[in-house]
């Protein structure tokens, strides 16, 4: 599995982990990976509270159903020939074993299988990370000393000063509350260290960079794991693509951090890896992901460090993110591991801060779908949210996250929107009330901040923007600011369109049977976000007072109309439909976003990969679920299908389609994780290819 490219960045970085699934009934859910065990590092595990006896365990009358065990070997990466005959399976996955004593022997079994390669063993973890065929990776499940093997699914990165009124962190520094005696860490693209505004306030560094299967190691040694002086720096040769530095967001998101808790010391930790050539790097020749397997790896050296030599540290930051969930996500099997983490930080005292994303939806990507981290929205200088940003139930606060200016590698700055640049605001808040309530828990500091923000209301739901000085001074907070996401006046002026990307697909000649849409479609909402997958600010620094070129941000298009995989197909030959290439990228990347299927299984970054998909050369079951899934996916990207609409060509409940999908409240998102679901487990393939065809990719206005 190469890096997927997310789109979560307000850069999510694109890191967010490979995607993970739309929540059941509603977005589509990945296969059920088996539950990861609760991490055995004493270093990682939560003390249990003494004094209290653990509940009595009923017995299990005769006529109660055991729990059915989840399989180890998550759902689609067996070696078994799936309904169209085909091998399945297989790629990079996380090999969780019992405790950490036994990741070695694991690791030495997974050496002498022919198909089998090891390509990350950390020192002390209770995983190792494995790439190899279905059939050797249902061998290693086999073993009783491994308790799951799951795809290790990649992230994106989530892509001043007006801001910083707005929220009073300017009157709160002044009053002293700066987080001195606090730290911060920033789990990102690196840092540059030595950039003046940073203050030298960078204490500690730690860098954690998977290779293999085209990732390159961003660590200044070239090694998967570096700690110590210059371990982020983000100014090394493997984060240079000719004149464009690709790791200049965690340099960033650290800035913004900074100018809000200027006295707090800060730990950075780089998590990505470079790509070179792949079709994921839209725009450049190179660009950078992070798998998984290095966020964790990351939290849990956090949580080491908060326990030795970082007794200060109160905050984490993830600018990143990746999969799409509409709710929270705390019982998704794959998200546990993650999950479990956060929480061991926040029982320690450090709360972890994750930007919820930049596709205009209601809900986000891991790790802000986590109900204990602290989920951030943007908005700007006037506390409109702009369509862009993601907003509903779980998010915590908003914060400034419109044309951000803040630090570059380099010396320099540059201007960037999205929630990552959001999140650092409330990570840096935390530091500032914290060095203030030195005994306040990581719930207490939340309160305060959601207490003091200004309420902002929209769709039934009210989210707080934040308020630093308010939550230190206990004042009331502002009149309630009611609105929508995307109002006018949000900063999505038409002056804002986003710069289409190039497309590197070849054009194939569609049949003649697939009309082009009659109707000119819209780009992409227009704001000035970052792209999902991280596009580098130049290296060299522009000259004072020239404007600062903002990279635009991917968001759902504004369609009506639903098409066909064949009229898809049309739109991804290039010249032939009515879409730009620049705009087909974009939605191609939001669904390797939001998907399990694309590209986990199937790939389909390109128009001219997508165009393969939805016109196979060879018709077989599985090609002709592909086919549909991809255009229905497609569809919902373009704003022509809502995810929470009901399914069928009129939206009828009665619809005989709608029985089979097998809910009288079938809606479109759950025909698209059960379709999911089946092409992941390879079954079912023409009932989920039929479904999808009449249930979601029909002639309807949205």
């Amino acid at each position: 599995m190469r890096l997927r490219a997310l789109v979560a960045m307000a850069i999510m970085l694109t890191i967010t982990p490979a995607a993970p699934a739309l929540a059941a009934d509603s977005l589509p859910v990945a296969p059920p990976p088996a539950v990861a065990p609760p991490v055995t590092d004493a270093a990682v595990t939560v003390p249990a509270a003494t004094g209290t006896a653990p509940p009595a365990v009923p017995e299990t009358s005769a006529q109660e159903t055991p729990p059915v065990e989840r399989p180890k070997l998550e759902a689609g990466l067996g070696g078994d020939k799936d309904e169209a005959g085909g091998e399945d399976g297989g790629g990079r996955v996380i090999v969780e074993v019992a405790a950490p004593a036994e990741a070695a022997p694991v690791a030495g079994e997974a050496r002498t299988l022919p198909d089998a390669e090891v390509v990350l063993q950390p020192p002390d973890a209770s995983f190792l990370v494995v790439e190899g065929t279905g059939e050797a990776l249902e061998k290693l499940a086999a073993d009783p000393r491994v308790v799951s093997v799951r795809r290790d699914r990649a992230y994106s990165a989530a892509s001043l000063s007006s801001g910083l009124k707005l929220i009073g962190a300017d009157r709160a520094v002044a009053e002293g509350a700066t987080g001195e005696g606090r730290t911060i860490a920033v789990v990102d693209t690196g840092i540059d260290a030595g950039h003046p505004a940073l203050g030298g306030k960078v204490v500690d560094e730690a860098c954690f960079s998977a290779t293999g299967d085209g990732a390159k190691s961003l660590c200044p040694g070239g090694q998967n794991t570096q700690t110590g002086p210059g371990a982020a720096d983000a100014r090394t040769a493997a984060c240079v693509s000719g004149t464009v530095n690709l790791c200049d967001h965690g340099t960033h998101v650290a800035g913004i951090a900074h100018v809000v808790a200027p006295g707090a010391d800060m730990v950075a930790v780089q998590v990505f890896s470079r790509f070179d050539g792949v079709e994921e790097c839209v725009t450049e020749n190179a660009c950078v992901g992070a798998y998984e397997s290095t966020i964790l790896l990351a939290l849990d050296h956090l949580i080491k460090l908060k326990d030795t030599s970082r007794p200060g540290l109160v905050a984490v930051n993830l600018s990143l993110g990746g999969g799409f969930y509409e709710g929270a996500c705390d019982g998704a099997p794959e998200i546990g591991p993650l999950k479990e983490r956060i929480d061991a930080l926040r029982a320690r005292g450090v709360v972890t801060v994750a930007a919820a994303g930049n596709e205009g939806v209601t809900g986000g990507g891991a790790p802000a779908c986590v109900s204990s981290a602290v989920t951030v929205g943007a908005v700007g200088d006037d506390d409109r949210v702009p369509s862009w940003s993601n907003h509903g139930p779980t998010l915590d606060l908003f914060a400034p996250g419109l044309e951000i200016d803040s630090a570059v590698p380099g010396g320099g700055t540059a201007v960037y929107s999205g929630t990552s640049m959001a999140a650092p605001h409330v990570t840096g808040a935390l530091a500032a009330l914290a060095q203030k309530s030195a005994d306040a828990s990581p719930d207490a500091l939340l309160g305060r901040l959601t207490a003091a923000g200004r309420p902002i209301v929209y769709g039934g739901v009210t989210t707080p923007r934040l308020d630093v000085y308010g939550a230190l001074t206990g004042q009331a907070p502002g009149p309630p600011a009611t609105q929508e996401p995307g109002d006018p006046g949000d900063g999505d002026g038409p002056d804002d369109a986003p710069v289409p990307d190039p497309s590197s697909g070849p054009a194939p000649d569609p049949r003649d049977d697939a009309p082009a849409p009659s109707e000119p479609e819209p780009v992409p909402l227009p704001t000035v976000t970052v792209t999902v997958t991280v596009t580098a600010a130049p290296v060299t620094v522009p000259p004072p007072g020239s404007p600062a070129s903002a990279p635009a941000v991917c968001t759902r298009g504004r369609g009506t109309e639903r098409l066909t995989a064949a009229q898809w197909a049309v739109e991804m030959t290039r010249g032939k439909g009515v879409l730009s290439d620049g705009t087909l990228g974009c939605y191609l990347r939001l669904v390797s976003k939001a998907s399990a299927v694309f590209p986990e299984a199937v790939r389909a970054s390109t128009p001219g990969t997508a165009y393969r998909v939805l016109r196979p050369a060879k018709r077989t079951a599985r090609a002709a679920l592909d086919g549909e899934l991809l255009a229905a996916w497609l569809n919902w990207a373009h704003g022509a299908a809502e995810l929470t609409a009901k399914a069928g060509r009129t939206g009828s409940a009665e619809k005989a389609g709608s029985a089979r999908a097998g809910s009288a409240k079938a809606t479109v998102g759950s025909v698209i994780a059960a379709a999911e679901r089946r092409r992941l487990a390879g079954a079912s393939l023409a009932a989920s290819t039929s479904m999808l065809r009449k249930e979601v990719n029909v002639r309807r206005t949205a």
